[in-house]
């Protein structure tokens, strides 16, 4: 069970930078059920998650890069290609500072998962987080890539 809360980032925190970058590409292969093909780094995998906002079923398959690619062409929409900053927050939980690049810049947005939804209702953001759409579906990666 993915358990996050999703804010727009309208403006970035001076030292962003310094934390660890990874470099994610996603496509969909289909929106309902979301079916995602993912290069996390060198890391291949495909998706599936369930419907929902905030708490979502998700599981991940391993995939060579060779069937990466093959799938590449099969997506449907436009490929999604981001920046991923990892900033602790606390002792447990981490912001996912998504800085997306391409046809979506300068979209800026910031996830937090949680480990149970009690925690992900309490949740008091920093004060640079800018508007809740954690229960909006518009800011879900599978809706950008075909708007």
């Amino acid at each position: 069970m993915e358990i996050e809360r999703k804010y727009l980032i309208s403006h970035l925190p001076e030292d962003f930078k310094k934390y660890p970058c990874r470099i994610i590409e996603q496509g969909y292969l289909n929106t309902d059920p979301v079916v995602r093909i993912r290069r996390d780094n060198e890391t291949y995998e495909l998706t599936y998650k369930s419907t929902g906002l905030m708490a979502r079923e998700e599981y991940n398959l391993p995939l060579s890069k060779a069937a990466y690619e093959h799938l590449l062409s099969k997506i449907d929409g436009r490929l999604i290609c981001k920046k991923r900053y990892m900033i602790p927050l606390d002792e447990t939980l981490t912001i996912e500072l998504d800085v997306f690049y391409g046809e979506l810049a300068p979209l800026i947005l910031a996830e937090v998962e949680f480990p149970d939804k009690e925690a992900a209702l309490s949740f008091s953001p920093p004060d640079w987080f800018g508007e809740d759409v954690t229960f909006s579906g518009e800011y879900h990666n599978s809706y950008l890539s075909q708007k």
